[in-house]
């Protein structure tokens, strides 16, 4: 069974003192312990993120890593360094990466395996623009994402993996997709792992949706059949927003 987990990621948001308030606020909400919990928070506030989350269930995330341990690379982090801070998470590949600092389905890959040599659970990211859904390509571009992200990394490492479907075009508009559309592609991301690997690895991969997800479209996301979490943004910039989110299997949501 597929343990939903719910990850906010905070991008370019809070400084130290803002991190400290916003987690003492989640903190302050009963948060249900059916719902892995993931805070992917910046550089900056990792260490004060986890000093404030030690024991609560609460897993601290990174949103980027570089694909080498050290080296000449002036302003990247290491998976080496995020894991002697303590992070258990980091987001790979995620569009705003892809879109404004060039990274491609190359980079993902190894950055994806930098991640998981140094034990670190990454968060791969895939999804589609707008025009590419509208020219009916989305289906073979996020099949394709997924097999240039996992080339050459064995079952075992797959299955310590999670996946977010992203549609470029939902996130941060206000628009989500339909239920059926993101639960569409999260089925063909599963399938798509199934033909690389076997349907008990498939089986495992927890599959996220991320775009524009909110209090009141979150129950209706998880309902579906190949949803088993959200990969959350602004809506994880605010405490009663989130624990709504992770606390979704009882609130009372308009869907």
């Amino acid at each position: 069974m597929r343990k939903p987990i719910i990850a906010g990621n905070w991008k370019m948001n809070n400084t130290i003192e803002q991190t400290n308030d916003l987690i003492k606020e989640i903190l302050e909400i009963e948060l249900s312990g059916d719902v892995e919990t993931v805070l992917c928070v910046p550089y900056t506030s990792i260490q004060a993120a986890i000093e404030l989350t030690r024991e609560t269930g609460i897993k601290i995330g990174a949103q980027n890593l570089h694909w080498e341990k050290k080296g000449a690379y002036t302003g990247e982090i290491s998976s080496v360094m995020l894991k002697e801070l303590g992070t258990e998470y980091v987001i790979i590949g995620h569009s705003e990466r892809r879109q404004y600092f060039c990274e491609t389905d190359e980079t993902v890959n190894m950055k994806l395996k930098a991640a998981l040599d140094e034990g670190l659970i990454p968060i791969v990211c895939v999804g589609e623009t707008l025009g590419q859904r509208e020219d009916g390509i989305h289906l073979t571009l996020v099949r394709d994402q997924i097999v240039k992200a996992f080339k050459d990394i064995g079952s075992k490492d797959a299955e310590k993996t999670v996946v977010a479907y992203e549609p470029i075009w939902a996130i941060g508009t206000g628009k989500t997709a339909t239920s059926e559309q993101a639960n569409e592609m999260c089925g063909l991301i599963r399938k798509t792992l199934e033909s690389l690997y076997d349907k008990g690895t498939s089986s495992v991969i927890r599959v996220q949706y991320g775009g524009s997800v909110k209090p009141d479209n979150i129950k209706e996301l998880m309902s579906m059949e190949d949803i088993d979490g959200a990969l959350v943004g602004g809506a994880s910039l605010k405490a009663s927003d989130f624990g709504r989110l992770i606390n979704y299997k009882t609130e009372e949501a308009n869907v």
